[in-house]
């Protein structure tokens, strides 16, 4: 026997501790709602409607099982979902567990609290931008300029759909990449829910015919937007407050083939973005935006990671949209 293989008391101890985790109702809801985003524990007893210390204990059963794990922002905790380990005893179970869960539907009553926590974060970010629209330049700067990381944003994107004729870019910002895009689609769409933003973003690109800008939240404004060949989320997804829903939305508005173009932060432990940059989120680790692209049915194409000043590292990724077989089918074929 492998010396360095754990006993199999071990191995029992864990899968026991991972099946009685998963082993009640709840805490499936629970690891339902993660799957949309990371929650603190006040978050998740509104949106379980249930006080502290309940949710608290549940937690701690998740976290025990292997389930979750706790992840802290500037000065608030997070749970999230733990992803599924290839060397634990429970992997395989763990990932059809996940792939169950985000098969299902939440239940009413949980939904609509959700979509209220969801909503009051969307209302900070909107608000936060309002306030600081003139000063977002300078507030960037601080952290990465558009022009260390833009040519090889639009390089990637340009290779992994050569021939789209539809974009959609959602954040935009100052609008400078949407100019970019215009030269290279034959529509671009530019989402953002900040008038002040979306006013800065239509005197850049007041001389390009080829571009609409639309004022709305995403991913509340999709069901309004054609489907398109490519969607960008460029150092934008750190500032939403629920970057696992946008990815999916994103991935249900690209045509069959398209792509996604995530450009964002990799995870710091700066905290003061938090306050002086709007950013909701310290970034991402690399297996997250996998993950939860995957779990959208969106592949990975290419990745670059490009180091920054101030210790800051971006991600650029881009992903492709699969053909429309379910998550069960594609097992059955595997199988």
């Amino acid at each position: 026997m492998n010396a360095l293989a754990p006993s199999l008391p071990d191995v029992t101890d864990h899968l026991a501790g991972f099946l009685k985790a998963a082993g009640d109702p709840l805490r499936l809801q629970v690891l339902q709602v993660l799957g949309q985003n990371s929650f603190g524990v006040l978050e998740l007893c509104e949106i379980m409607a249930m006080k502290q210390s309940g949710m608290s204990h549940h937690l701690k059963v998740l976290a025990k099982g292997g389930l979750v794990e706790k992840r802290r922002e500037g000065n608030s905790i997070f749970y999230r979902r733990r992803l599924p380990q290839a060397d634990d005893a429970e992997g395989a179970v763990h990932s059809a567990l996940l792939d169950e869960l985000d098969d299902g539907s939440l239940n009413e009553e949980v939904a609509a609290r959700l979509e209220q926590v969801q909503q009051q974060r969307a209302e900070q970010s909107r608000a936060f931008f309002a306030r600081h629209a003139e000063q977002h330049d300078a507030q960037q700067e601080l952290i990465a300029e558009y022009g260390q990381y833009a040519e090889q944003a639009c390089e990637l994107l340009l290779r992994a759909s050569p021939e789209g004729k539809q974009v959609l870019e959602i954040g935009p910002g100052d609008g400078l990449f949407l100019l970019e895009l215009a030269g290279h689609f034959e529509q671009v769409i530019g989402l953002d829910n900040a008038e002040a933003m979306l006013k800065r973003a239509r005197k850049a690109v007041a001389k390009r015919s080829n571009v609409e800008l639309i004022l709305g939240d995403w991913p509340e404004a999709a069901s309004n937007l054609p489907t398109v060949d490519a969607v960008v989320l460029n150092m934008v997804l750190h500032h939403l407050p629920a970057p696992a829903s946008a990815i999916r939305a994103a991935a249900e508005q690209l045509q069959a083939g398209g792509t996604l173009l995530i450009t964002d932060l990799c995870r710091h432990d700066q905290h003061w973005a938090h306050q002086t940059c709007g950013d909701f989120w310290l970034g991402f680790d690399e297996t997250d935006l996998v993950d939860w692209a995957g779990r959208a049915g969106l592949e990975l194409q290419e990745s670059q990671f490009l180091a920054l000043r101030n210790g800051f590292q971006v991600q650029v990724r881009t992903f492709e949209k699969r053909d429309t077989l379910t998550r069960s089918t594609q097992h059955a074929v595997r199988e």
